[in-house]
């Protein structure tokens, strides 16, 4: 299963960046999107920061949990996924209510005052013009990743932060996961799948929604931890690698 459409000839493995941050709609987002990569980064002392745009509060099948008690799991839950993936950057809770979320000026402020604050070289987030993409998060937060990165560069978007000590911050490149056209690849080693697969299964409270959503009859850990592998093979297989995640990546237009 390949992300999207693919160009004739993607692109493969850009040099490990100094500081990346992803952007994410919701705590697990981010490890389906580019977990495999953010450990491979790592290894190369890659400072990796998360900012998760809403609270998580609707993760759940249960109409009688307790939604505060939720929040609170899922932002643990999120942490110890950035540790499984070796982060030493932070995540930061933009604390949006779960269904939501709106690309809002106010919200598209408070994304471009974390890039310019944590001046990542490389930003990764959901590809918001993908078709046929059903979650509303996730369409608001790839447009606030796309147009944050804009006005997080240009000093006449939200000046009253500047005013405060910050200045614009343009990064080296943006990636786009799920991508609608693939035309990049990071290629992967096991040890990284391994990683993703460690980071997605510190999500505990998202077990039986989307990890065992599509479980067969047998073990639906095993069967989750299959499917992980099967993508990652999928997507190395567009440019010839053993594993690999896929993304749209923009350069030029930064």
């Amino acid at each position: 299963m390949t992300e999207g459409r693919t160009v004739s000839s993607p692109t493969t493995d850009l040099p490990p960046p100094d500081v990346a941050l992803v952007i994410a709609a919701h705590p697990d987002d981010a490890e389906f999107g580019v977990g495999a990569t953010f450990a491979k980064w790592a290894e190369s002392a890659t400072v990796l920061h998360h900012l998760v745009l809403t609270d998580g509060s609707k993760g759940t099948w249960d109409p009688a949990v307790d939604q505060v008690a939720l929040i609170a799991t899922r932002r643990e839950e999120q942490r110890a996924a950035a540790r499984a993936l070796g982060s030493t950057g932070a995540c930061h809770f933009l604390d949006r209510v779960d269904g939501e979320l709106v690309a809002s000026t106010t919200n598209r402020g408070r994304v471009a005052e974390v890039i310019r604050r944590l001046r990542p070289d490389v930003v990764i987030g959901h590809d918001p013009w993908k078709r046929y993409r059903l979650h509303p998060d996730h369409r608001a937060a790839g447009r606030l990743c796309v147009e944050g990165v804009v006005a997080a560069r240009d000093p006449f978007f939200h000046p009253e932060q500047l005013v405060d000590g910050l200045e614009p911050h343009r990064p080296d490149a943006l990636l786009l996961f799920e991508a609608d056209e693939v035309n990049h690849v990071e290629t992967l080693e096991q040890r990284h799948l391994a990683a993703r697969i460690e980071a997605l299964e510190a999500h505990r409270s998202q077990m039986a929604t989307t990890h065992f959503y599509r479980a067969g009859e047998g073990d639906p850990l095993e069967e989750f931890r299959r499917r992980e592998a099967r993508r990652l093979r999928d997507m190395g297989d567009l440019v010839g690698a053993r594993l690999g995640e896929a993304f749209h990546i923009v350069v030029d237009q930064l």
